[in-house]
C-alpha cells in the first residue's frame, strides 16, 4: 500500500469557508453608500466629543471645536497660556476634512450662544494687541465656537452631516448638546419626541 500526500476534501473545505467568513466580515464594515459616510462621521464626532468632554473633566483641561462649514471640517483645540492653539491628542487628529460629498449644517444653541460666533466681541481698552509694537504680527487662531469646559459644561450646539445634494431631514445625522451637557447622536427623522 502507498500513502499519498495531499489534501482531505475536509481540510480544504474548511479553508474556504474560512475565507469566505473573513471576505463577508470586511465587507460588512465598509460603507455602501453616501448615507453610511455621513453616519460613520456622526459617530466619530460624537464618540470624539464624548472622550473630549471625559479628557476636560479628568485633565482639567478646556477644550474647544472650530467648525468650518463652508470647508467641511473641524479643528480641535485646547486652551493653553497663548490662547486658543490647535492641539493633536495621543488618539486623534486635530483637524478632521469630511469627505467632498459630505456637507454639514452647523448652529449654536439658544440663548446668548444663538448667531453669534463669540459671547464676548475683543477689543477691550485692555487687549494686548493695541500696545504691542512689533511689526510681524503672526495671523492668530481663530477661538472655537463649542467649548467643553474642565467644568463639565458643554456649549449647546447641533451639527448635521448629510449627504452633498441631498436632504438635510431625511438623511442627516445630527450631533447636538442640550443646556445640561447631553451629547447626543440622532439619526434622520428623529425628533426630541421620540
Amino acid at each position: 500500500m502507498q500513502s499519498h500526500r495531499g489534501f482531505t476534501l475536509i481540510e480544504v473545505l474548511l479553508v474556504v469557508l474560512l475565507v469566505a467568513i473573513t471576505a463577508v466580515a470586511v465587507i460588512s464594515t465598509l460603507p455602501t453608500n453616501k448615507k453610511d459616510f455621513a453616519k460613520k462621521s456622526a459617530q466619530l464626532l460624537y464618540q470624539r466629543l464624548q472622550l473630549l468632554n471625559e479628557e476636560a473633566i479628568l485633565n482639567g483641561q478646556d477644550y474647544g471645536i472650530r467648525v468650518n462649514e463652508t470647508k467641511s471640517r473641524y479643528t480641535i483645540m485646547t486652551l493653553g497660556e497663548k490662547g486658543w492653539q490647535v492641539k493633536k491628542l495621543e488618539n486623534m487628529s486635530a483637524q478632521t476634512q469630511l469627505p467632498s460629498d459630505l456637507s454639514l449644517h452647523f448652529e449654536l444653541g439658544g440663548g446668548v450662544w444663538k448667531d453669534n460666533d463669540r459671547l464676548f466681541k475683543p477689543g477691550s481698552l485692555f487687549d494686548d494687541s493695541k500696545f504691542d509694537d512689533s511689526d510681524d504680527k503672526e495671523k492668530k487662531q481663530e477661538p472655537p465656537q463649542i467649548f467643553i469646559l474642565s467644568s463639565g459644561e458643554v456649549t449647546p450646539f447641533s451639527l448635521t452631516l448629510y449627504p452633498a445634494n441631498s436632504s438635510i431631514s431625511e438623511n442627516g445625522w445630527t450631533v447636538l448638546t442640550k443646556a445640561n451637557g447631553q451629547i447626543l447622536l440622532r439619526q434622520p427623522g428623529e425628533t426630541d419626541e421620540k
